[in-house]
């Protein structure tokens, strides 16, 4: 596609009212047009992008009709918007946002030479029994075993995608599939539970009160020794702007930190950028949870280091005090 020099890139991104996706518009938005693509619903979603200066807004239904009548404007698609609840039980709803919409985006992109990079997630790894290595392989990806709907659905379409390029199939000019892993930061707020476990604890560290963490069921676990790879969503927008930078970058990709942390060090962290000792108290995970519950996550980062990607990683501590600090303890802790 031609541009005059003068002109800004369009970008649609999906899921633009959400967790990432509405970092990335704040982040995009001084250099592109930024489409967001997403549905406001009836709590504080509205205020992850009200900041900023977008140039459209899209319901997802009306997104097929946009893309339509844009498709010589538009240059890249991100693809953020899912269902991202680990409990969500309506699988039906799961497979048309997180599966459905996705083939068609890469169908559309693939039909009009743009540019596609989508979420992932490290849920597809499951109990990490197959390790955490983001190889695209078909023969690779046959062997991780997701625990829940959300992983699975998101498992099927990097398989989907692995199946038409096995195939030799037609493809968008980029393409890249982002496995997060555990990501924390500002404008999670809306996700209710499923928020990081920073924005969970903040409420009650900020009190002086002790915080909650679950209780290791697990023999070689101490209690808040359960490990996962946290890590910042600065970084995770850092990755998707090389990405935009570096066409060349083709492939699924791991986004995390490469060192896995424990619980305890998170709510740690927490306590510090408060200036105060931690205090955690401890109860059961839940039984509905508990056989599916993941002890540790680490990404594998070697391939996307390998890609080109230099830029060092948020260590916990200052990651967790940016946003204790700059966000959680402000009266507008919006991006």
């Amino acid at each position: 596609m031609t541009r005059m020099a003068e002109e800004r890139p369009v970008v649609v991104v999906t899921g633009g009212m959400g967790f990432i996706g509405s970092n990335l518009v704040a982040h995009l938005v001084g250099s592109a047009d930024v489409v967001v693509c997403d549905w406001p619903g009836r709590d504080e979603r509205w205020r992850n992008i009200a900041k900023h200066d977008v140039a459209d807004l899209v319901m997802p239904e009306q997104l097929e009709d946009y893309l339509a009548a844009h498709r010589t404007v538009v240059d890249t698609v991100i693809h953020m918007g899912a269902i991202s609840a680990t409990t969500e039980r309506d699988v039906d709803r799961v497979v048309r946002t997180n599966f459905m919409l996705s083939r068609d985006l890469w169908r559309w992109c693939t039909d009009n030479d743009r540019r596609f990079i989508y979420a992932s997630s490290a849920a597809t790894y499951g109990d990490g029994g197959a390790g955490f290595v983001d190889d695209d392989h078909p023969d690779a990806l046959a062997k991780l075993r997701p625990l829940n709907a959300y992983g699975w659905s998101k498992h099927v379409f990097d398989r989907w995608v692995a199946r038409q390029l096995a195939r030799g199939g037609p493809r968008p000019p980029q393409w890249a599939g982002l496995k997060f892993f555990n990501v924390y930061g500002p404008n999670e707020y809306h996700k209710g539970s499923m928020k990081s476990v920073v924005a969970q604890i903040f409420p009650r560290a900020a009190a002086g009160e002790a915080v909650t963490l679950f209780r290791s069921h697990h023999p070689e676990y101490a209690d808040g020794g359960q490990l996962r790879d946290f890590v910042w969503v600065g970084d995770c927008v850092r990755v998707v702007d090389w990405l935009i930078r570096t066409p060349q970058a083709i492939g699924l990709y791991n986004v995390g930190t490469g060192t896995a942390r424990s619980f305890a060090d998170l709510a740690a962290a927490v306590f510090a950028a408060l200036g105060q000792e931690s205090r955690i108290e401890y109860v059961d995970t839940p039984p509905e949870i508990r056989d599916r519950y993941q002890y540790f996550t680490q990404a594998d980062m070697r391939k996307l280091r390998a890609a080109g990607f230099d830029v060092p990683f948020t260590e916990l501590e200052a990651g967790v005090a940016t946003y204790v600090r700059d966000y959680l303890a402000t009266d507008d802790p919006y991006r």
